[in-house]
């Protein structure tokens, strides 16, 4: 049978197979330059397909000739299996996401409306600004491959950037830089000469578009119909089918995502619909296996929660972060799933205490701090409508509870208030650097943590004021499971220190907090 060698480029790798001459296994038609739409699907959609394949056809070869590419894929396979045990081993000796990562996500303040311009406005802040205090990511959220979705979300006639394979692409129209080969890899690079990350957000499963055209998964004899359970959709976002677990075709696409993103230089991965609502414990393995495979360093975030505590081990063991509660918004309490409040996430904080560990963060989600502006990705532009005390009262909570730290504000229109928040050293040393993090005291107005420094017999003490109206609160250290006598008290907000006290008594304002470093006198 005469074969058909083909050189596939996918995302940057490139490898030789030898497929059967039979064109209707073939990617879609490689030479063409100009996009082609998807049309007449009758959910509505239409997206814009892009193939990366370039083929060398009708390849004859005499028997000297099919010993040379013999020999040509045996060094090949070599070349690889070595690097490919050179990023396994780099792997092991380097933890992902040692500490709770620092970043910026652009939901907050842009929804999706979202491009180059503002991505890198922000990020050139962020390096100015922030960098030097431990912020490095800059997450991309959804809509980066959507043509022509407003900000409301409405996706009657929804259209976006899709390759041959059935991947989202950056649409070039709001990423210039991505250019006719539809390849995020300029902007990570631009990101990256600022010494940050980057990190792109997606949804879980296979576009519908893609299983509706049935194109082939890169580096597989598979196809999108193959991948896709054409009954599982996201409840609220209408993009994708998810995954069929049992069949190989559903981790063959996932890796070529996660190849894709190694090829764009990713380093951080928001997938979402995922964690909660529903709770997909098979497709987080997969796409978890899938970075594994990729030979790229990437965190895996899980979205949205209220992750289920009983599933912690499992995200544990895949992922990076996980959301312990659903969206929270610039809202003090919420009876409702939807969006969360600051007091709400101080019970879910609670049940969470004590998983955390290197390598593994439960997510108390973004910081809606700031302005929440040009499009918010809830509710109309706006400052946040959180009080100065509670904007310092979330931060403490995320701080002592030891949250990944994501600012959701617009950063160029941060003001001298919200910058103080984001670069307070002592603050985020606790973030970053704190141990054996508990709530030691809880009250119906009242709840008290405390944390250890990295090293030392100092302690950290994080007192919160939940009620509606002021509270005086006094407590004997031994009630707190501290045994000194007396403690060095020191404000972390205010860099103040305070007289040494033999008991904590603080009067707090409705809503307000407070954050010491104890050292015990007798020392």
């Amino acid at each position: 049978m005469t074969e058909l060698y083909s050189l596939y480029e996918c995302s940057g790798s490139s490898s030789f197979s030898a497929i059967s001459e039979n064109f209707s296994d073939y990617p879609p038609d490689v030479a063409a330059t100009t996009a082609r739409p998807l049309t007449g699907f009758d959910w509505g959609g239409a997206a814009t397909y892009h193939s990366s394949v370039k083929t060398i056809q009708s390849l004859k070869t005499s028997t000297s000739l099919r010993q040379f590419l013999f020999h040509c894929v045996v060094c090949f396979l070599a070349v690889h299996g070595y690097a490919a045990t050179s990023h396994s081993q780099q792997r092991r000796a380097t933890l992902v996401a040692a500490t709770p990562p620092m970043g910026w996500n652009s939901w907050d303040s842009y929804g999706r409306t979202l491009n180059e311009e503002s991505i890198k406005a922000n990020a050139n802040w962020m390096a100015q600004n922030l960098k030097r205090f431990g912020w490095e990511y800059v997450v991309v959220d959804e809509g980066w491959y959507l043509d022509n979705l407003d900000a409301r979300g409405n996706v009657k006639n929804t259209r976006y950037e899709m390759d041959g394979y059935g991947r989202y692409v950056p649409v070039p129209a709001r990423f210039p830089s991505a250019g006719k080969d539809f390849n995020f890899r300029p902007l990570a690079d631009y990101l990256h000469s600022l010494g940050l990350k980057f990190g792109l957000h997606i949804i879980r499963g296979i576009p519908r578009e893609a299983v509706a055209r049935n194109l082939p998964i890169a580096g597989s004899s598979f196809r999108a119909a193959e991948a896709a359970d054409t009954s599982d959709l996201c409840p609220w976002n209408a993009y994708n089918y998810g995954l069929k677990p049992s069949h190989p075709a559903a981790q063959a696409y996932y890796d070529s995502l996660a190849r894709q993103y190694a090829g764009w230089a990713v380093d951080f991965i928001k997938i979402d619909c995922i964690s909660d609502h529903p709770y997909k414990g098979d497709e987080i393995r997969m796409f978890s296996e899938a970075i594994a495979k990729s030979g790229r360093q990437m965190v895996l975030s899980l979205s949205p929660g209220p992750t289920a505590i009983d599933k912690r081990d499992e995200v544990s063991k895949y992922a990076q972060m996980w959301r312990i509660s659903d969206d929270v918004w610039d809202v003090w309490h919420s009876d409702k799933n939807f969006p969360q409040g600051i007091k709400n996430l101080v019970s879910l904080t609670a049940k969470w205490a004590g998983v955390a560990r290197p390598g593994h963060w439960p997510d108390a989600d973004m910081l809606p701090i700031g302005s929440l502006r040009p499009a918010a990705g809830w509710g109309e532009p706006r400052d946040t409508r959180l009080t100065r005390d509670e904007q310092r009262t979330m931060l403490t909570l995320w701080s002592i509870f030891r949250s990944p730290l994501i600012m959701g504000g617009n950063l160029l229109q941060s003001d001298a208030w919200t910058t103080s928040l984001l670069t307070n050293p002592e603050v985020i040393a606790v973030n970053q650097h704190s141990r054996d993090n508990r709530p030691v005291i809880t009250t119906e107005n009242i709840v008290i943590w405390t944390a250890r420094p990295a090293s030392g017999k100092d302690s950290y003490v994080a007192i919160f004021n939940i009620s509606d109206t002021a509270q005086t609160v006094r407590y004997a250290w031994t009630n707190l499971g501290l045994s000194a006598p007396s403690y060095r008290l020191r404000d972390l907000w205010t860099h103040q220190n305070i007289a040494t006290a033999t008991s904590v008594e603080i009067t707090l304002a409705p809503h307000a907090s407070v954050l010491y470093r104890a050292a015990p006198k007798n020392r």
